[in-house]
């Protein structure tokens, strides 16, 4: 897997998110991570984080703002609170989270690994050194104020962590990860989140390996008064023919608008969810649908989940997309559904449990779902966007429909 995966702009926001949405984050994101283990083992549930695009993807699929900063931090806390319970079970352990949580991430570490037997005292050094990377090698004008550190009983691990530059109400999201880790310091990053915000102080780039011997060499033979001499001497030609700036990374924009729109969605793959479930579903998946009120539209969203599950990296390109599943706490695109959403944990889980004892009918079920939809894109174009969204605003009472705004009335 490619260390530098790619970069976003996120908006700050601020608010928090509300706990009848929370308790449901934690349990579909804890059944979402068993059905990546399950089927593909825990390290990749831990490349699957280090990737910038998914993670905005997985966050969006629970409901959180699809564009925002906050997916960051309520997707840890969702993991943290989801997967503890389940970490003798999955060998998965979630330590940190935002400020004061974050300081506590080497003694959790430490402690983790007293009791399951890898050595916690290197890798809470290595948790200081990837926080302080990001904040010091790394000087592009962004805060820490978030430390995620994700390992396996193996050792294995991955790092979210997130700044902000609050005059400019944006945040950058770091992402790190173990598999293939030779240095902190040269190039370790898989992927940095975050807009631009012009010439970057980067050390950790490969070609900064010179920078970096020479100012130690200057940290030997300090001499201010000599240090300052040789800088004024430098000529404006001298100093316009310094290397360029790392060229830019492919990189998913989050703009700041909180409203869906037709540019933020690959309206085909959203049109191929939908076929799957109205026109695929009750013929295919008749075990799916054994649960009482569960429906096309149960079937859409879960199609979107076994996306994130089974999806290749080139699939989350389109974060807001996966917000059709359980909409936003915001409204946006429609109120969270809430039976619906409840019925997908309901199935999910079902599906894991049963697969834990041998019978993977139904799990294997949404892998089908999941490459059905992928197949009926390709000849899919109706509905439109507006009317998706029209149509799940008219229909959100029904679905139980509730933002931070309450619950929604019944359409008039």
């Amino acid at each position: 897997m490619a260390r530098k995966a790619g970069s976003a702009d996120l908006p700050l926001h601020s608010g928090h998110v509300p706990k009848w949405l929370a308790d449901r984050m934690t349990r579909l994101g804890a059944v979402i991570s068993e059905a990546i283990v399950h089927h593909y083992g825990r390290d990749e549930l831990l490349r699957r984080l280090a990737h910038p695009f998914w993670f905005q993807s997985f966050g969006a699929v629970m409901g959180m703002d699809w564009h925002s900063s906050g997916i960051t931090t309520s997707v840890i806390g969702a993991l943290k609170r989801g997967l503890t319970p389940l970490s003798n079970e999955l060998g998965i352990h979630v330590c940190g989270g935002r400020g004061r949580h974050s300081r506590q991430t080497p003694h959790e570490l430490i402690s983790i690994g007293e009791r399951v037997g890898f050595d916690g005292s290197a890798l809470a050094k290595a948790s200081r050194l990837v926080a302080k990377v990001d904040s010091a090698a790394i000087q592009d004008g962004f805060d820490l104020y978030l430390h995620g550190f994700i390992v396996t009983d193996d050792g294995n691990w991955a790092v979210v962590q997130q700044g902000m530059n609050d005059s400019r109400r944006q945040a950058r999201r770091y992402h790190w990860l173990s598999e293939d880790l030779k240095s902190f310091v040269d190039e370790p990053h898989t992927g940095i989140d975050g807009v631009g915000q012009g010439t970057i102080v980067n050390l950790t780039d490969h070609r900064a390996e010179a920078s970096r011997r020479a100012q130690i060499e200057l940290l030997d033979k300090m001499d201010p008064d000599g240090l300052a001499r040789k800088f004024l001497s430098l000529t404006e030609q001298e100093l316009e023919s310094a290397p360029s700036p790392q060229p830019l990374l492919p990189h998913l924009i989050m703009p700041v608008h909180h409203d869906v729109r037709p540019k933020d969605v690959v309206l085909r793959r959203l049109q191929g969810s939908l076929a799957a479930a109205a026109e695929r579903g009750p013929e295919d998946y008749p075990d799916l649908l054994l649960t009482p009120g569960v429906g096309p539209r149960t079937v859409q969203a879960l199609a979107m989940v076994a996306e994130v599950v089974h999806g290749v990296p080139c699939r989350f390109s389109d974060p807001a997309r996966f917000s059709f599943a359980h909409g936003g706490k915001d409204r946006h695109p429609f109120p969270v559904p809430l039976r619906v959403y409840d019925q997908t944990i309901q199935v999910l889980k079902s599906a894991v449990q049963k697969a834990k004892l041998g019978h993977q009918e139904e799990l294997f079920a949404l892998k089908r779902l999941d490459d059905q939809a992928r197949s009926l894109e390709r000849h899919a174009v109706k509905p439109g966007l507006d009317d998706i969204m029209a149509e799940e605003r008219r229909r959100s009472h029904a679905y139980g429909g509730r933002s931070v705004f309450g619950d929604e009335p019944p359409d008039a």
